[in-house]
């Protein structure tokens, strides 16, 4: 399902993306397969249904995120803490923060892994049309390593794990 999103916003435009039943049979003739592309789709479905409400909340403003133990199970801290970064960095905002939150749980995954939260901060992101900064949009990018950041005083390093 990732890969589904992933090929969304590398050839769409988030106006210019088909209906459902027409996507669906573009990913299927594109190689996808129909459980996956069911899945993003009713995925997509969920993130749509949210954009209303997320104009709605700006009782968020300035709150601080708690994560509930389920969170914290599914959301590793790698996870939080990076969109803790994007926040701190002004890239999202509270609502934005709920959405990718909430689009991350409704993964079936156990655990989701910092670069399927990425995919889905980027597919958030596309879906609302936020602008985003071109360094945070290529950390967003950007695959996992085997470094690893560690704060230093007021500094971070990267350390290199092999």
């Amino acid at each position: 399902m990732i890969d589904i999103l992933v090929y969304l916003f590398e050839n769409y435009l988030p106006d210019a993306c088909p209906e459902p039943a027409v996507l669906a049979r573009k990913l299927s003739a594109v190689g996808f397969g129909t459980d996956d592309i069911s899945a993003a789709l009713s995925w997509l479905d969920g993130l749509a249904g949210e954009e209303s409400d997320r104009c709605r909340s700006p009782a968020l403003a300035g709150a601080i995120r708690i994560y509930d133990e389920e969170e914290q199970e599914r959301l590793p801290a790698a996870c939080r803490g990076f969109i803790s970064f994007l926040e701190q960095h002004d890239a999202i905002d509270a609502p934005l923060r709920e959405a990718i939150i909430e689009r991350a749980l409704a993964l079936p995954d156990a655990e989701v892994s910092l670069d399927r939260l990425k995919v889905i901060v980027l597919a958030v992101i596309w879906r609302y049309r936020h602008e985003v900064d071109a360094l945070i949009l290529e950390e967003l990018l950007a695959e996992d390593s085997d470094d690893e950041d560690f704060a230093v005083g007021g500094d971070v390093i990267r350390i290199r794990l092999n």
